[in-house]
């Protein structure tokens, strides 16, 4: 995650860092689905049909990467791989319920909004 330069203690650069780490890309989508257990690779792309495999790899990984969710490898035959989310991973839930929330009280401003320009 690239870091900006921010003069105070919390401010915007939080707030973009912040939906930066949760929501860009389909990481916002794949912590919610998480949410729910553990998950395999399979799984979520069913659940998120607008995803490629390798936009979804990118996702977990970096979601990996920061310590939001974790990647189990179980030494079986057919090898098998679950993410499941970290203590971390799931105190962004009330997060992202939150913006669910916002988002179902608003979408039709905003989609409004934006067809009008």
């Amino acid at each position: 995650m690239a870091k900006r330069a921010n003069k105070h203690p919390t401010g915007p650069c939080d707030v973009g860092d912040a939906l930066e780490a949760l929501g860009a890309g389909w990481k916002g989508e794949v912590l919610w689905y998480l949410s729910s257990g553990p998950k395999r690779f399979m799984e979520l792309r069913r659940l998120l049909p607008g995803v490629s495999p390798k936009v979804l790899t990118q996702s977990l990984r970096a979601l990996e990467r920061d310590g939001l969710l974790n990647r189990e490898q179980h030494l079986e035959i057919p090898p098998r791989v679950e993410y499941s989310l970290t203590a971390l991973g799931r105190s962004a839930g009330p997060v992202l319920a939150a913006i669910a929330e916002w988002w179902k009280k608003h979408a039709e401003s905003v989609r409004s909004s934006a067809a009008g320009k």
